[in-house]
């Protein structure tokens, strides 16, 4: 990622959004920029023109946490946005993003005792991924949840792939719109915290190229933390899911997110969950049993399903 171009098209679409009415400032006569002008934001942040036009041309290297908190408030940033934000500024001030060399992340293997904590999860979908939107580690009922994702690239299973090259995704996602968004901003923010990362280059140059409606999210720059809340599901065995989640930042592995999804009690959902636990076990019995002796598949190697 060009850490330069991150700080211009952000810091000038933030700018963007924010009104003079928004800001306290006179609206004025007419405007042939939305937003704010430049002048203005300096003006709020208590810097110069000359330095805030500096900055907004992505040169953030050495800009003290002072002057960033004064151009977070000037631009109305939220918790996110600001984190965000920050790590702009510290890839500035790290190295030169077009000088160092982009470099793949190392293959991160769970230890056996994550494991055992996903396992013991059994009322809901448990599961690690990182920035990326890789599934990393999942329980029973999350790779069971997951299924059509692991249909799609069982050896890589990625939520952000899913949502925008399947055409299952619309199904699975009612809130399509939403979850695209929202899969796009997780992106995003992980681009602003590691921007060497060649695999996520890799990931989101193939997501530019393949998805218009990728493409259009990408240049939005709109960035937030993925915490908790409630998303609405269709499951192609279970049928319509509402679950809350909890998304936990791991601390003993940062980048890392566990993330569960539960069910109101006694709703609809948590059958449904049930029912899923079920179909679960009823899938996994009939990989394990195999086909009837005899058959044509009986004559071939067949490979386990990921994650039995």
């Amino acid at each position: 990622m060009d850490n330069r171009a991150e700080v211009r098209e952000f810091l000038t679409s933030r700018r963007a959004r924010v009104t003079p009415e928004r800001a306290g400032l006179p609206a004025g006569g007419r405007r042939r920029v939305p937003g704010l002008r430049r002048s203005e934001v300096a003006a709020l942040a208590d810097v110069s023109v000359e330095y805030y036009a500096k900055l907004e041309r992505g040169h953030l290297t050495g800009v003290s946490p002072a002057v960033l908190e004064a151009i977070a408030r000037a631009l109305r940033l939220d918790e996110a946005e600001r984190a965000h934000l920050l790590n702009l500024a510290q890839a500035a001030s790290g190295a030169d993003t077009l000088a160092r060399p982009r470099r793949r992340t190392r293959a991160w293997t769970p230890h056996r005792s994550l494991q055992w904590a996903l396992d013991a999860v059994t009322g809901g979908p448990a599961f690690v991924r990182n920035g990326r939107t890789d599934l990393l580690a999942v329980n029973r009922l999350a790779r069971a949840f997951y299924d059509e994702v692991y249909a799609a690239r069982p050896e890589q299973p990625n939520l952000a792939r899913f949502v925008f090259l399947d055409p299952a995704a619309r199904r699975f996602h009612p809130d399509w719109e939403r979850d695209a968004d929202i899969c796009v901003a997780i992106l995003r923010t992980e681009a602003g915290r590691n921007p060497h990362d060649r695999d996520l280059h890799d990931l989101v140059g193939e997501l530019s190229t393949r998805s218009d409606a990728f493409r259009v999210r990408w240049g939005a720059h709109d960035v937030r933390h993925h915490g908790t809340g409630v998303k609405r599901f269709h499951h192609h065995a279970v049928g319509d899911l509402s679950l809350a989640y909890e998304g936990l930042e791991m601390a003993a592995a940062p980048g890392l997110t566990l993330t569960v999804y539960t069910a109101e009690p006694g709703s609809p959902s948590e059958e449904g969950l049930r029912l899923l636990a079920s179909w679960a076990a009823t899938r996994d019995a009939s990989h394990r049993a195999g086909p009837p002796p005899g058959s044509v598949r009986s004559r071939r190697a067949v490979p386990p399903a990921q994650g039995e």
